[in-house]
């Protein structure tokens, strides 16, 4: 019998739903990464000092530390399209208004504009595609969320590098303008309103501690290393924000109603991927730092043979895309996030082992590899999380696990800036060279290894009701390969 419309539309839903949230997710990781190349054109233009100018990034990262944890509660009160649509709109808007800018003051005000809207786009978007989305569907879904992480850091360099040599700085800005009123039009068309819950009050007295920790933590990762503060006022805005969010753990223990529901880290799934996905996501942070340094300071590449190298990893991600649901339900999550986590730790060896006479194919070829095997765990991780979370609790899952993620990569690069900085200091040397590198990328294998205990403490069938390992396990081997 052929299928019904009624059929084939969900279906149809299916592949364009994860489409259009990725495209607003690339927009935002595209822009979080492509102003760090503009800041030395952007200071100019301003008369001001790259060192002052530095607030535009800090002002964003600053914005979507202290908003990402009240994305579940507006969700859950106002409606998950709805939220996610005006979202982009928000984050547009910034866009425009930091193009537009024509001083620092006037810059920072539109980051945090954008931040506000990327803290509400990205953990609301997951929470759309996690509503709209069958279980035994997700793994495909979940897939395509991991490009946009992997293609932003990638892309963001090389084209801002691009833009601010044959245009206006101001471009970097104004090309989210179509994207974001295209998706705006894309999340109305296509994705099915999604009605808010009963929520309880905001929980203000919880958010005034959990925001004031994380930003308080994300500006001291970003000093780490950049000698712009003093060294004891980076560590007592560290020792402050890690007080600040003991406080809220002790505050949020057995209270219902909490801008984060930390209960939810007694499932074992959630608290796995929370746990040992924030390890293995700052190992990332720290490589997406130390490859395009390593590749311009330490072998002479210019910003867009870098960029143009280090892009093979996307190619490796698309990928992955195609393979992920056949892989993970072949061996199912426990054993790949086991594996990738000390695969990914070779290949940041095998990173730290190159050197200016490294064949640029073989630089190239690693890094798809690596690009394969890293998505892959990326979207093992995005999945398994979601795997037994009730509906009910979904809105605050996402809240809980974007917040970490967000803290994961800041810490990411703040280690890698501070292992340039230690190994710089160690051989008592004026500028860096292959060889801070090499050290470098040895310690980030370490810590991307260590992911793996964490790992090892999932259930041999963890997310098997996701991945459909156990469909595959049950299912009899044919009868000549018995024989």
């Amino acid at each position: 019998m052929p299928p019904t419309d009624s059929a084939a539309a969900p279906r149809s839903g299916i592949r364009v739903v994860p489409l259009i949230i990725a495209s607003a997710l690339f927009m935002e990781n595209l822009d979080s990464t492509i102003i760090a190349t503009a800041l030395p054109q952007i200071a100019g233009a301003l008369h001001e000092d790259p060192l002052h100018l530095s607030l535009a990034i800090t002002a964003y990262l600053l914005s979507l530390a202290v908003f990402i944890p009240l994305s579940g509660w507006i969700a859950d009160r106002y409606g998950a399209k709805r939220v996610f649509r005006y979202a982009i709109l928000l984050f547009t808007l910034g866009s425009a208004l930091c193009g537009l800018s024509h001083s620092v003051a006037g810059l920072v005000v539109a980051r945090v504009i954008q931040g506000l809207g990327g803290a509400m786009m990205v953990p609301v978007g997951r929470l759309v595609l996690l509503r709209k989305t069958p279980k035994s569907e997700l793994v495909a879904a979940m897939s395509w969320l991991t490009i946009p992480a992997l293609l932003g850091p990638v892309l963001g360099p090389p084209l801002g590098g691009f833009i601010v040599t044959y245009a206006s700085w101001r471009w970097i800005f104004f090309v989210n303008l179509p994207i974001g009123l295209v998706g705006y039009w894309l999340v109305t068309r296509y994705i099915d309103d999604i009605p808010g819950a009963a929520t309880g009050p905001l929980d203000w007295r919880g958010w005034l501690l959990l925001g004031s920790g994380l930003a308080l933590l994300v500006s001291g990762f970003e000093q780490l290393g950049k000698q712009v503060l003093d060294n004891g006022a980076v560590a007592a805005m560290l020792l402050a924000g890690a007080a600040l969010l003991a406080a809220y753990v002790a505050y949020a223990r057995g209270r219902r109603g909490t801008i984060l529901d930390l209960g939810l880290l007694k499932i074992p799934t959630f608290r796995v991927s929370v746990g040992g996905g924030t390890v293995y996501r700052a190992g990332i942070g720290a490589y997406t730092l130390l490859m395009p340094l390593m590749l311009q300071l330490g072998f002479g590449f210019s910003a867009a043979a870098s960029g143009a190298t280090t892009f093979v990893s996307a190619v490796g991600a698309l990928v992955m895309k195609a393979t992920a649901p056949r892989v993970v339900r072949r061996f199912g999550f426990r054993p790949l996030l086991i594996g990738n986590a000390l695969l990914s730790a070779v290949f940041l060896i095998g990173c730290g082992l190159f050197g200016e006479a490294t064949p640029r194919g073989l630089i190239m070829a690693w890094l798809l590899a690596y690009g394969f095997f890293r998505s892959l765990e990326f979207t093992c991780l995005n999945t398994l999380g979601f795997a037994d979370v009730p509906e009910a609790r979904m809105s605050q899952a996402t809240s809980v696990s974007s917040t970490a993620q967000q803290l994961a990569l800041s810490l990411g690069v703040g280690v890698g800036s501070q292992l340039l900085n230690s190994s710089l200091a160690l051989r008592a040397g004026t500028a860096l060279a292959a060889i801070d590198f090499r050290y470098a990328f040895l310690a980030v294998a370490l810590l991307t290894a260590s992911a793996a205990l964490g790992f090892r403490r999932l259930a041999a069938d963890a997310g098997n009701n996701v991945s459909g390992h156990a469909r595959v396990a049950a299912e009899p081997e044919p009868a000549e390969q018995r024989n």
